[in-house]
């Protein structure tokens, strides 16, 4: 009894603290106004992880970045090597080069730092690569997360920059000589390419302050852009709620999933730790650019077999696969050997990423909101062409290391040059014909489960002596998921007052071309749900998950 007593003694107490610490901190700061925030519901399905995944990734490279900063010497005077790295004992090198061998081998702990830093970049534009490309096969782009897609696609060319800056500021042979094709890109641009270089390198290459620039760039500019526009998609995603899959008790008016606080706060701490942990391991295990063996950057030396890092590789595939081809205009050169392949072709592709929402939106006429995922089946047409835009990007990555594929399979490094330039050609369309008629088998399939249920692989004979195969009920969450697919009519030829003609045949050609060829889903008695089960069903789901308050 006495021990009793103590104990509700001591809850009493910790009670009353308690109280005590959330009215003091209450009549400072809004913390019963973030009661809501802390509730915000939080979808489970592990393809929402990739964009913590980055988030992660990113915060990794601040804190290893800063610990760099404190050792890194930023300049291209030119010293003498006297470390404790005897190869390059007597070498003359720029004072950048030296810092960061001296970083390697003579700062303790500094060779794992310098490799998770590296690590954790490549996560980091590899997480935000996927990260989109969950996005777009799902549709989470479409009104009203349009902006927040541009501020993603934004993120990652900024991520671009801050790679290749960080990764050229060594000043060895291999980052040198990307600096190199730089600059060579930089004077293929016409009338003012000159002056582009002169710019950035600070008179001719290379110069005595690129690297300088590079490192302010690197570490104040570029990392500001990125918080602030990380900050800004955040506040975008809490804003305007997460997209979800479908399923029995989720809307486009509700969110279900896991509460901020404490669940998914718990989960994602755990995330971090694990990203973080692995990062390390991967630096302690797997060696990732020695810049000890390239040697210092001298500009009448170019690396054998230079690879870059995978995110500017493809740029590497379409220089080499872009022919000879230049034009003389009053007595100016205009190298479209350099401009197209590694100025027009970027760019294009993403103006193309960029527009995409308000194309597909104009083509569908969709101006609804959008809250719940699209299976990827059921957009063929949007599918297909996320497909040929990897194979495309695959084709010039491969390309990008043609010399080593040669090299290490002994072929012909004409041949293999001319089936990339084939396949660069022909490998997206055929993708694309691909992808789509999959997505249609597939719809096609989903159409059959719902007209016979799923096989049980049990077989009987028949009246006539033949055999079938047995059906059974779909479970009634996958029915539901299958039956929520809803695919809009194509748009008829525009006949509004004031509307081009051709503008409008053009529209109703498109949208034809993208929800023409479909599989409609049927409604069977045997996959029909009567609607008090269904609004059962869906009570049902919403008292087995957290559901967020109503959003928008």
């Amino acid at each position: 009894m006495l021990l009793q007593r103590r104990r509700a003694r001591a809850g009493a107490r910790a009670r009353h603290a308690g109280e005590h610490t959330v009215n003091w901190a209450d009549g400072r700061l809004p913390v019963s106004e973030g009661g809501g925030l802390l509730r915000k519901a939080f979808p489970e399905h592990w393809s929402f992880l990739l964009g913590e995944i980055a988030l992660y990734s990113f915060v990794v490279l601040l804190l290893t970045g800063v610990w760099l900063t404190l050792f890194f010497k930023p300049s291209m005077t030119e010293v003498v090597y006297n470390g404790s790295y005897e190869p390059l004992l007597g070498v003359r090198m720029s004072e950048a080069y030296r810092s960061t061998v001296d970083i390697s081998f003579d700062v303790r702990g500094g060779l794992l730092i310098r490799q998770v830093h590296h690590w954790a970049a490549l996560v980091f534009l590899s997480a935000i690569g996927v990260h989109l490309l969950r996005i777009f096969f799902t549709g989470a782009f479409r009104r009203p997360r349009e902006v927040n897609w541009l501020i993603g696609l934004t993120l990652f060319v900024l991520a671009l920059a801050e790679g290749f800056a960080g990764y050229s500021l060594p000043d060895d042979l291999l980052s040198g000589t990307g600096l190199r094709i730089a600059q060579g890109i930089m004077l293929s641009i016409p009338v003012v390419g000159t002056y582009v270089s002169m710019f950035v390198f600070g008179g001719e290459y290379p110069g005595e302050d690129i690297v300088p620039r590079l490192y302010s760039v690197h570490i104040l500019l570029l990392p500001a852009l990125l918080v602030a526009l990380v900050t800004v998609h955040l506040i975008l995603v809490f804003y305007l709620k997460h997209t979800q899959w479908a399923g029995r008790g989720r809307t486009n008016r509700n969110a279900v999933g896991k509460p901020m606080f404490p669940q998914f706060m718990t989960n994602s701490t755990g995330l971090f730790l694990m990203v973080f942990g692995l990062l390390t391991v991967l630096a302690a295990v797997a060696e990732i650019n020695p810049i000890w063996t390239y040697g210092p950057y001298r500009p009448d030396i170019v690396s054998t077999g230079s690879q870059p890092d995978w995110y500017v590789g493809f740029l590497e595939g379409s220089l080499r696969l872009m022919p000879p081809f230049e034009t003389a205009v009053a007595g100016h050169t205009v190298m479209w050997n350099v401009l197209v392949p590694a100025v027009l072709l970027p760019g294009a592709l993403f103006a193309v990423l960029y527009a995409y929402p308000f194309f597909e939106r104009w083509v569908t006429g969709d101006q609804e909101e959008h809250h719940l995922c699209d299976r990827p089946r059921d957009k063929p047409v949007r599918t297909g062409l996320g497909v040929a835009a990897i194979v495309f990007y695959g084709v010039l990555l491969l390309a990008g290391g043609n010399d080593i594929l040669a090299h290490t399979f002994d072929v012909s490094l004409n041949l293999l040059t001319w089936i990339f330039r084939v396949s660069l050609v022909l490998a997206p369309p055929l993708a694309f014909v691909v992808t789509k008629r999959v997505c249609l088998a597939l719809q096609e399939h989903d159409r059959e489960r719902l007209a016979e249920g799923d096989e049980t692989g049990e077989v009987h004979q028949t009246l006539a002596g033949g055999y079938a195969e047995s059906h059974g009920p779909l479970d009634p969450e996958e029915h539901y998921v299958l039956r929520a697919r809803r695919q809009p009519e194509p748009l008829a030829p525009s006949a509004k007052e004031g509307d081009a003609p051709h503008v409008g045949r053009l529209r109703a050609t498109l949208s034809e071309w993208y929800y023409g060829d479909r599989v409609d889903v049927e409604e069977t008695e045997r996959g029909r749900e009567s609607a008090p089960e269904a609004a059962a069903a869906a009570d049902a789901a919403g008292r087995d998950s957290y559901s967020g308050e109503p959003e928008r």
